[in-house]
């Protein structure tokens, strides 16, 4: 049976590996979403809905570079989960 500091430490590695995964994402679309405002900001257009499509796009591009090392993260957070899950039954 697992006791409550190892069901506390899962928790926290979930949520830590969770922010991690999300981070590379998170942060281009902050970034991108900063600039595209400087850049409506200077203009003075008016126009929010000009952020929504850069911001996708940029978003999609992080996805797709920074998909395999996202998965290999997620892929260690589940055996390890796997790998408790084994030594629980015992």
């Amino acid at each position: 049976m697992m006791g409550q500091m190892e069901v506390l430490e899962l928790g926290r590695n979930a949520i830590i590996t969770g922010l991690l995964v999300v981070a590379p994402m998170l942060v281009a679309g902050l970034v991108t979403g900063l600039i595209v405002s400087i850049l409506l900001a200077a203009t003075q257009i008016q126009e929010f809905t000009l952020t929504f499509i850069p911001k996708i796009l940029v978003m999609t591009a992080a996805a797709i570079l920074f998909g395999p090392w996202m998965l290999r993260m997620l892929m260690g957070f589940a055996l390890s989960v796997l790998s408790r899950l084994t030594q629980v039954g015992r």
